[in-house]
């Protein structure tokens, strides 16, 4: 759903939270609390945002309770709006971007932003271990140094392991899905590379395949494992890491021609984002599969 389709679809704040209920509820309410149907429209309801009573725990409550929306002082619309932004940007949106379209103060689109992808990080899709063939990687998400003021006496840029930026560590399904998580700050050991594949990918039946980096060896104890080595070759047949290598292009992407810097706080919402999106990059209902998964729908 585009940001025009969203206008059209929402044009009160009453069309919005009608279908927040219908996706959550589907037509028959029921208390967040205890779970009771036996609910009715509160008398002094705000116009704005309508409660409900619980006629069991006597509590009030709205339809956006237990959710990211709750709480929220901006209309629903406006959410919408901001979901569908982040969800149509390929290479992911700025909250500079966004507040100037929508004419918002920054701060609040940020922060709106942010609960977005802390809700998205909640996708119950990354419990379901990656299986067939998978390739796995790893980047480094950081900065340049700044170059001197003499280009003669400029050092090249060091490149991946070994600096201090930031590691990554990947990986994705042939045609399918992608699992990322921001590594820890001391690097990525044998041991953590373990633990990550064995968490997220299926021994049984899947075919690993990598680069030449000594952190994999131990998997072909667990697991087919192919090896590419990328100093001499990228492929051997249909041995190769491409697929995991374009994820990785779009995030620097992100972070290198929108955001331009991630703080260590918040980089695993901005990987959670861009897997996110890259996990539903076919779908034409993108919108409304992640409003109903951020209404426990």
């Amino acid at each position: 759903m585009n940001i025009i389709e969203v206008f059209q679809s929402f044009q009160t704040q009453e069309q919005a939270i009608e279908y927040l209920e219908k996706v959550r509820w589907g037509g028959h309410p029921h208390c967040p609390y205890c779970g009771s149907v036996a609910v009715g429209r509160h008398a002094s309801g705000d116009r704005d945002m309508p409660r409900w009573q619980c006629r069991d725990c006597s509590r009030a409550f709205a339809v956006t309770v237990g959710t990211l929306f709750h709480g929220t002082h901006l209309p629903l619309r406006t959410w919408f709006l901001v979901l569908a932004l982040m969800l149509n940007a390929k290479k992911s949106a700025s909250a500079y971007q966004i507040s100037r379209d929508l004419g918002l103060r920054r701060p609040t689109v940020w922060s709106m932003m942010h609960r977005i992808r802390a809700a998205m990080a909640a996708d119950p899709e990354q419990d379901k271990l990656l299986h067939g063939i998978v390739e796995a990687d790893e980047t480094y998400i950081g900065g340049k140094p700044r170059k001197g003021n003499n280009r003669d006496e400029d050092q090249p840029v060091k490149r991946g392991r070994g600096t201090k930026k930031t590691p990554v560590i990947g990986a994705v399904e042939r045609n399918g899905r992608v699992v990322a998580r921001v590594a820890d700050p001391r690097g990525l050991s044998m041991q953590g590379i373990g633990k990550f594949l064995s968490r997220f990918v299926d021994p049984a039946g899947t075919l690993l395949i990598t680069d030449e980096f000594s952190g994999y060896n131990k998997v072909s104890q667990t697991m087919l494992h192919a090896v590419v080595n990328h100093s001499k070759t990228y492929a051997v047949g249909s041995a190769h890491t491409n697929t995991i290598e374009s994820f990785w292009a779009l995030v620097k992407r992100a972070w290198h021609g929108t955001h331009h810097h991630y703080s260590k706080k918040y980089m695993p919402l901005y990987i959670t984002e861009a897997s996110y999106k890259y996990n539903r990059r076919k779908m034409d209902c993108a919108f409304a599969t992640s409003i109903q998964m951020f209404v426990g729908a």
